[in-house]
């Protein structure tokens, strides 16, 4: 009697089979008012992991700026890798920043994208070109007077899933792209290889998410609540003068994270503010499970979500050619948020453009912060010896 043997089904969620009892064993974040919590419940953010075993694994200092590579291991899934950057010397406590990268369709890196390395991955440069404006965003704001950490978030850079041996749904439609690339000619690198991947595969990650009672969206801003504990902990951070900025899908994380974090007292939202009703029904495709949490829009528009954080002021900058969502929508969104903000809360410019971070919105971007912060934005003079950073 022969037997058919069937193939073995490759994890849906490789990397992260420790993810499902780690999330369903865990408790909700408590934010710290009902507004905020609604939130939560929405997003199903889980109670953030305390990061454990934090390393300083390399330390260089360049142009005026110490960056030092930490990690740090969360309660599931590989561990998280972020950059500190700050001003050469600095010696009294500065204020903190979190810097949130955005989507951009490149999960094979993360942060990295933000911040001057010595040594940049290709993936990163492009990212850092195509969506920044060739500027290392993270490096840049350090050098204004803050102490930056960038990290990797849920499913991007070292937090990201392992496609070497992808799920089905996700091999067919790489398998899709391969031989596109083929009859196009075109050699594709390992970053690209994973994206292609990554991209198909988020779809599965959204689906685990909602069954398990989360969402993408959640487990990202799980991570950016850890690495906000992790900046608000270091040695020289005044944890009472901490802010953060995204650019895109950070921009969107920046939002969530000053609605659930009472720690934010500044942010700044770049490229990623609209009115739900403007991506019907022709934007919704140019948009991830970052933004699209189900459910969400019956807490109210997207614009809404800000009255929930207890911000002391926030920017909101708009590209008026950005692909990504309509003028209208943009608009009726600044319109909305002067109406919900009293005056100096809410600020909103409006520039012109696609979907990039130039250089200009950067700088008003940083002196934004530098103003909600506290902090004069001169770079240092007389820098005094480098002190290494000790935990």
């Amino acid at each position: 009697m022969n037997e058919t043997i069937q193939p073995v089904r490759p994890s849906a969620i490789p990397g992260y089979e420790d993810w499902p009892d780690w999330v369903r064993q865990r408790p909700r974040y408590q934010a710290s008012g009902p507004a905020a919590q609604e939130l939560s419940d929405a997003l199903g953010v889980p109670v953030p992991s305390a990061p454990e075993d934090l390393q300083v694994h390399g330390e260089d200092t360049h142009d005026g700026v110490t960056t030092s590579r930490l990690s740090w291991q969360l309660g599931f899934g590989p561990r998280t890798t972020g950059w500190l950057v700050r001003p050469a010397g600095s010696v009294e406590p500065l204020p903190g920043v979190l810097a949130l990268h955005c989507h951009g369709g490149n999960k094979f890196g993360g942060a990295d994208r933000l911040v001057e390395l010595p040594h940049t991955h290709p993936s990163a440069a492009a990212a850092r070109v195509g969506h920044y404006d060739g500027h290392a965003l993270a490096t840049d704001v350090a050098r204004r007077g803050f102490a930056v950490l960038a990290h990797d978030g849920f499913a991007w850079g070292s937090r990201r899933f392992d496609l070497a041996d992808p799920p089905w749904r996700t091999a067919s439609a790489v398998d899709a792209r391969k031989a596109q690339w083929r009859e196009d000619g075109v050699e594709p690198s390992e970053a690209d290889l994973y994206n292609a991947a990554a991209g198909f595969h988020e779809d599965t990650v959204a689906k685990a998410s909602g069954l398990l009672g989360t969402s993408l969206a959640g487990m990202v801003a799980h991570d950016d609540l850890a690495a906000l504990e992790v900046l608000a902990g270091l040695p020289g951070i005044d944890r009472d003068r901490l802010g953060c900025l995204g650019f895109s899908g950070g921009g969107g994380r920046s939002l969530i994270l000053a609605a659930l974090s009472p720690r934010i007292r500044t942010y700044v939202v770049t490229c990623m503010m609209t009115t739900f009703q403007s991506l019907l029904p022709a934007y919704l495709d140019a948009h991830s499970w970052l933004l699209q949490t189900p459910g969400l829009w019956k807490l109210g528009d997207w614009p809404e979500l800000t009255t929930r954080s207890g911000a002391g002021s926030f920017l909101v900058q708009y590209a008026l050619a950005d692909p990504l969502f309509p003028e209208a929508g943009m608009r009726d969104a600044h319109n909305k948020l002067k109406s919900l903000h009293s005056t100096g809360a809410y600020t909103g410019s409006f520039w012109p453009g696609g979907h990039v971070f130039t250089a200009r919105m950067q700088q008003e971007a940083i002196s934004f912060l530098s103003a909600g912060l506290g902090t004069g934005g001169q770079r240092p003079q007389n820098r005094p010896t480098f002190q290494p950073l000790s935990l």
